[in-house]
């Protein structure tokens, strides 16, 4: 879920970005199709050894854990396949400025898109840095993996490449803040300085996964845990105050001036391209900003690292932040790309409530119960039938209840998105030469 149900939707907004902005064509059709046969393989080998019990290393894949060799391949397929999409994004980008298919800089959305590819590369060019060692390494051909220089070497793609999805997700925002309400960027200059934050700053968050190693030193480790991270942070913090008040702007410019927030309660809450984008914000801006901010700091961290709080902390950015802004966005790609209006619209208004409101208990229920100690990455949190049993505090029990419920209830929220869209691209109703119907 981490690396290919985002990646791939990055890209898909990564061709997005380079060509309807930008009236550009793509640089090469025959690359997006190597690109993406290469992403497919790729997911489907490594998935395929994850289900059939050859891949049971984890995400992280720790050395020296060693899985079939077709695990480590897929995932350097898909690095690859990745890289080729993006290497087209940068062409394209090329092609429209050299034939001048638009007039100044390039839109906001591009500008983050780009600056997610340039993350992209960063993360990709250190997995395919480990990987292809530790292919080698599961065929024979090298003996040996140091497991310090694994780890150091693993995060440059572990948690960078769940970066270029925050600026995959801010350039959403902005493209749902324009499409839904006419918001435009107060400051182009200051919106564009952010992401620039990101590029420099927002890879070190990688350095909390590496507090306890002696791979890095300890200078290291309290630079990227302070000032450095506090940049990337700043980053977060002017996106998540520049789009609400250009929302503000939009909507009071239509006539929505009664009181302080009379413009809130007048936006559109009925379009779920609107409502995923704005729960999305307030879910990435506040639970997954505070639990980032504190989790990120090298003395909680070392508290809190191997419990339920990182969960928590990445629930509420990559799925209840990332995923939600995907699926906002998806309701107005799919009736442009396949034609077809939704069908369900009735549900699809509900859609962002639930899936929002169910990762919400969720990450809540995660954080809390990571407050008194249960673990994370474990089967059996209690240690069912160890020589060394332990049993929680019943606080701890209730709040692992309520990410039972909100986990229940955000399935809910995904099932209606998935099945809302997958039956509206084969059989919606087709408005092909007509506008899309409002929502």
């Amino acid at each position: 879920m981490l690396i290919f149900w985002i990646i791939f939707m990055e890209v898909a907004i990564l061709y997005f970005a380079c060509t309807v902005p930008l009236n550009s064509r793509l640089a090469s059709k025959s690359m997006a199709y190597i690109a993406f046969a290469l992403m497919v393989a790729g997911a489907v080998m490594t998935n395929a050894m994850i289900w059939t019990g050859r891949g049971d290393v984890l995400m992280t894949s720790y050395a020296p854990l060693r899985a079939d060799p077709l695990f480590y391949l897929g995932i350097i397929f898909f690095a690859v396949g990745t890289l080729v999409a993006v290497g087209d994004f940068f062409a394209t980008i090329y092609i429209a400025k050299r034939d001048r298919t638009y007039n100044g800089s390039v839109p906001l959305v591009t500008f983050g898109a780009t600056c997610a590819a340039i993350i992209a590369v960063l993360s990709l060019l250190h997995g395919a840095g480990i990987y292809v060692p530790a292919f080698l390494w599961s065929i024979g051909i090298i003996e040996h993996i140091d497991a310090a220089a694994y780890r150091v070497v693993w995060w440059g793609l572990g948690h960078t490449s769940q970066q270029i999805n925050v600026c995959a997700m801010v350039s959403c925002w902005y493209l749902l803040g324009s499409i839904t309400t006419g918001a435009k960027p107060l400051n182009q200059a200051v919106c564009r300085g952010a992401f620039v934050l990101y590029v420099l700053f927002i890879n070190l968050a990688s350095a909390h996964h590496l507090l306890v190693d002696p791979a890095v030193g300890a200078g290291w480790k309290i630079w990227n845990t302070s000032y450095a991270m506090y940049l990337a942070v700043l980053a977060s913090l002017i996106h998540g105050f520049t789009i609400p008040a250009s929302i503000e702007v939009a909507m009071r410019r239509k006539g929505h001036t009664r009181g302080l927030f009379g413009w809130l309660a007048a936006a559109p809450w009925k379009n779920p391209g609107f409502s995923a984008m704005f729960v999305s914000l307030c879910i990435f801006g506040f639970i997954g900003g505070i639990t980032g901010v504190t989790l990120g700091t090298e003395q909680i961290n070392i508290l809190a690292h191997n419990t339920l709080r990182i969960p928590g902390h990445f629930h509420a950015t990559v799925v209840g932040g990332t995923s939600l802004a995907f699926m906002g966005l998806a309701y107005y790609l799919v009736p442009l790309i396949f034609q077809r209006e939704y069908v369900g619209k009735a549900l699809a208004r509900v859609q962002p409530y639930l899936f929002g409101g169910g990762i919400v208990l969720m990450s809540m229920g995660m954080s809390f119960a990571g407050s008194y100690g249960v673990p994370r990455r474990h089967w059996d949190v209690e240690f069912t039938g160890a020589a060394l049993g332990h049993s929680f505090d019943a606080s701890a029990l209730l709040w692992l209840g309520l990410l039972g419920v909100g986990g229940v209830i955000a399935f809910l929220g995904l099932l209606t998105f998935i099945l809302l869209t997958v039956i509206t691209v084969f059989f919606g109703r087709s408005n092909a030469g007509k506008p899309m119907e409002a929502w």
